[in-house]
């Protein structure tokens, strides 16, 4: 009796939890930003028209440096239709400049050690990428490091 009652409260316990396979702000407009890093002053809005990778990420999270050259790679080669932005959540100035020197990084990043921008997509873990259409609406969540290279994600990236 005791263990049918735990599992009837544990039940429905997780049953609040569940929010589907949806992300929440699916299909509604992207959380704009601007952001003033000390190198440059970026806001999203001024991407609208275009499609962007969003990405969030961090010097000291090591999927996140994994995944760093594939989204390098995707912005060198599907540049004509897409604008990779990668904030970087890092409080560290220092050891943020020397990732992005030591690594080449050759895309748009931008660092908000306030964490203000992340927070507004609800990402706190990282990596975290969004991907944005033309009209501004966010149309995919990926969580953790992707493979940027993926034949299927550049088609669907090249398609919108």
């Amino acid at each position: 009796m005791k263990h049918a009652l735990l599992i009837l409260l544990l039940t429905a316990v997780l049953a609040g939890c569940y929010r589907g396979s949806r992300p929440p702000g699916i299909d509604r407009p992207a959380p704009d930003f601007t952001l003033s890093d000390g190198d440059r002053t970026f806001s999203l809005h001024d991407l609208k028209g275009k499609v962007v990778v969003l990405n969030f990420w961090a010097t000291w999270c090591p999927p996140c440096v994994e995944e760093m050259p594939s989204l390098a790679a995707l912005q060198q080669k599907l540049k004509d239709h897409v604008t990779v932005v990668a904030v970087s959540v890092d409080v560290d100035g220092d050891a943020y400049h020397e990732f992005l020197k030591k690594h080449r990084v050759a895309l748009l990043t931008l660092r908000d050690a306030d964490q203000k921008s992340n927070s507004l997509y609800g990402t706190y873990k990282f990596p975290e990428t969004y991907v944005i259409d033309r009209q501004g609406l966010l149309r995919r969540k990926f969580i953790g490091p992707v493979d940027w290279n993926n034949q299927e994600i550049q088609e669907y990236l090249k398609g919108m």
